[in-house]
């Protein structure tokens, strides 16, 4: 006997051998085993995207040249880049302006073709763009809109159900868990040029989500908008991965959206693979040290900080000092002893361990261009 369709959030952590689900956006029900759930949705073998870019001196002679002699320059925007990523991953792709992000999600998205290298999403060839497949995925841009401003988000909405075939009450139960859930209920009859920012890209994320996706590309979601919203929509992003599964690939210059969501990153540079691994990782990687920050009575020195710090051969470098308040910068092997004798031998008011600033980390990176293994 057939399950009915579950609810869009509350598919079945650990599903079973003979667990049967609803695909997204079908009327067809088709039985996914364990070994599905834990195989990569994602893989990517040694891609390369070049563009060939058209060059001219200014001025109006150059310009009638260039009409019977064109030249050319290849611009490598994505080189020899590999990985994988599981069912179910909210991955982090980052690296500085040009560095191949986007070009490496639209051919993920089937919108450009490589020059050479695999892809394979869901088993798909993207570019192939076959219907099956464009079903499955999704893309939502912080600086594009497939809203028409003139009208009611409800009514794009409704037509982009019918586009994907969505069933009635399938589309219904979807639109309100999602209104729910971004809390933008009074927003589905007015005019999108009335909106903000903010309240735009939530009706774009609903746009984007209305055919339940198995992937989804996020770029620059929350490109331009304030920190309450910015915080809002991360919350949302979370609950949605968590409750749904979906395998969710974010490209961000903002560093907080990536450490809010993101387990794991991949940094791309130069159109090269720099890092694919857990982003503490990256941050021990590149920074093997912690800061101490402390706050001690008045009338100590900072000869007299750095001598207890630098006791029994330990390693300590003052980087900050405000008044009575000291930044350390210390090995991180070394912490836990550096910690303690401060603690034990001085008038401490306040204490902290941190790590570094993954947005130091993050241009360290970006500065040089390399990362060490």
């Amino acid at each position: 006997m057939i399950k009915q369709s579950p609810p869009l959030f509350t598919p079945p952590l650990t599903p079973t051998p003979s667990t049967v689900y609803w695909l997204p956006s079908t009327t067809k029900k088709r039985r996914i085993v364990n070994k599905a759930m834990t195989e990569s949705q994602i893989v990517v073998k040694n891609l390369c995207k070049t563009y060939r870019v058209p060059e001219r001196e200014a001025g109006v002679g150059a310009a009638l040249k260039s009409l019977v002699h064109r030249v050319y320059r290849d611009v490598e925007a994505v080189r020899d880049v590999s990985f994988e990523i599981a069912h179910g991953e909210f991955v982090g792709f980052i690296g500085p302006n040009g560095a191949g992000k986007t070009t490496t999600l639209k051919v993920l998205s089937g919108l450009l073709h490589p020059t050479s290298g695999e892809v394979r999403v869901l088993g798909f060839t993207p570019w192939a763009r076959q219907h099956d497949y464009l079903r499955r995925i999704s893309m939502v841009l912080g600086n594009k809109s497939q809203m028409l401003w003139d009208i009611p988000p409800l009514d794009s909405f409704n037509v982009l159900g019918d586009i994907y075939h969505v069933p009635p009450a399938e589309f219904k139960r979807t639109l309100d868990e999602l209104v729910a859930l971004l809390d933008m209920e009074e927003l589905l009859t007015k005019p999108v040029r009335n909106f903000s920012l903010g309240e735009r890209m939530k009706c774009e994320l609903v746009a984007g989500l209305l055919h339940r996706p198995d992937v989804l590309f996020l770029d620059e979601p929350t490109l331009g908008l304030d920190v309450s919203m910015q915080a809002r929509l991360r919350r949302f992003f979370a609950e949605y991965n968590r409750r749904s599964g979906v395998t969710v690939i974010l490209t961000s210059h903002y560093m907080a959206d990536v450490t809010a969501l993101c387990p794991r990153v991949i940094l791309i540079h130069h159109g090269q693979l720099l890092y694919d691994g857990a982003l503490h990782g990256l941050a021990e990687k590149l920074a093997p040290f912690k800061l101490i920050r402390l706050a001690l009575r008045n009338g100590h020195t900072t000869e007299e900080i750095l001598r207890c710090a630098q006791n029994d051969g330990g390693s300590a470098e003052l980087i900050e000092q405000d008044n009575a308040h000291f930044t350390l910068r210390v090995p991180r092997a070394e912490t836990p002893a550096i910690a303690a004798r401060l603690l034990n031998t001085l008038p401490v008011l306040d204490f902290a361990v941190e790590d570094p600033p993954i947005e130091a980390v993050i241009d360290q990176i970006y500065q040089e261009g390399k990362v060490e293994v």
